[in-house]
């Protein structure tokens, strides 16, 4: 008997095959058609957010977690503004990236190309649901979407969106498939879906992605966890500095993004620590900090070693004083997760060792960690953030759902 990851694997494998053939117009037809269905649907979808809402409090699941989960209105109008935008950007596909003229008259041409089909796991996101539907199909590719029982009713709701759209396109509904089984049973399957699937992406938490990268045999694309670091040296302006900590951890301290640890110059910390550490804690924001730390700011609470390593996603940081930029270095990439790293300051010199040295998919002079992103960064939208170094690094974009192949023109050629 075909189960339903396999039987939607064929017809995704087969939906991949048909729009090969649709032209940028076509497609960009299509995401236009789904950003207009979004609004029409815009109630009805917030109806079964609602439901996962109402059944994650009920579970307990954490208010941050329950923040990546909500849909709103202004939310909802947000993915079609990003849909939109995403229609503006160039298709990258059927570009030629290179050409080579050989002296025996060949002709060979470079092509970016869709990957085929893509797998997407991802936990208590439905966002992540509309972001894949859309820059798979803008880059022609098939997608088969796996969320958590987190989201289960949103995402169903948005799919069928999906759908309802593209039924009034040339694209066909069936690019695009939804795993409604939830179970880890569908996940591991999924994981070995190689007959069907080219590449396998999940968005989540720390768990989640190590659990893929072990266990996938299908190629995985790795976007990270985000245990990100500000560190502010002893020439950081103090104005920058309270405020790019603010919004790095309080302007939505759910995502993968936020900051999650200080660092701070003891020189600096001693002039200007407590102000800053008091306006976080005036902000909401739990300070767990160092001994150091933990003896200048009452309301401070012991660190340890595992508070170093952990993404908070919500209102938490966790606090050290470290000797210069080198020590500041050492400590990210024993604790980092290569994602985003910032350095303040106004030493350009001390400012070019942490960018240099700092081994993460983007790293920051004087500006908040909360700009790695697909829509920051003008992709429109992203699928990931991905934190390795083979085939894309940082928000993944367009490009990054593409390869190339080798196309040659001969006029009877042969190797001697």
């Amino acid at each position: 008997m075909t189960s339903e990851i396999q039987e939607k694997g064929q017809r995704a494998k087969a939906a991949s095959y048909m729009l090969n053939i649709k032209t940028t117009c076509e497609k960009n037809e299509a995401l236009k058609k789904i950003a207009e269905q979004l609004l029409i649907d815009r109630h009805d979808i917030m109806a079964e957010n609602a439901k996962d809402l109402a059944q994650g409090e009920q579970q307990g699941i954490p208010a941050s977690t329950l923040d990546r989960i909500m849909l709103n209105e202004e939310r909802i109008a947000a993915m079609a503004d990003a849909i939109h935008l995403l229609v503006s950007l160039n298709d990258p596909v059927g570009t030629i990236v290179e050409r080579i003229e050989k002296d025996n008259g060949l002709r060979i041409e470079k092509r970016i190309v869709p990957l085929g089909v893509i797998g997407m796991i991802y936990e208590a996101r439905p966002n992540v649901t509309i972001d894949a539907a859309t820059l798979s199909l803008k880059t022609g590719n098939a997608v088969i979407l796996r969320g958590s029982s987190t989201a289960k009713f949103s995402n169903m709701a948005l799919v069928a969106s999906i759908h309802r759209a593209l039924a009034k396109t040339s694209i066909p509904t069936d690019a695009v498939q939804l795993i409604e089984d939830t179970s880890r049973e569908t996940a591991k399957e999924l994981f070995h879906l190689k007959e069907y699937l080219d590449v396998l992406i999940p968005r989540g938490g720390k768990a989640l992605i190590d659990l893929v990268v072990n266990e996938a045999t299908v190629p995985v694309l790795e976007t990270g966890a985000g245990n990100c670091h500000i560190y502010v040296d002893q020439m950081a302006d103090y104005i920058k500095a309270e405020k790019i900590c603010l919004n790095a951890k309080t302007q939505r301290p759910s995502v993968c993004n936020a900051a999650e640890s200080l660092l701070i110059h003891p020189t600096w910390f001693k002039e200007h620590g407590v102000q800053l550490l008091t306006s976080l804690h005036h902000a909401g924001v739990t300070i767990i900090g160092d001994e150091q730390v933990c003896q200048q700011f009452e309301a401070a609470l012991p660190a340890t070693a595992d508070d170093y390593a952990t993404e908070y996603l919500d209102l938490k940081i966790s606090v050290k004083l470290v000797e210069n930029v080198y020590e500041a270095i050492e400590h990210i990439q024993y604790f980092g997760t290569n994602h985003s790293e910032a350095i303040i300051t106004e030493d350009q010199l001390t400012a070019e060792t942490f960018l240099n040295n700092v081994d993460a998919a983007a790293v920051y002079h004087n500006a908040s960690t909360r700009f790695t992103d697909g829509f920051e960064f003008g992709y429109g939208a992203e699928i990931g953030i991905s934190t390795q170094k083979l085939h894309a690094r940082g928000p993944m974009g367009l490009p990054a759902l593409t390869s190339t192949k080798y196309v040659i023109h001969g006029n009877g050629q042969i190797r001697e």
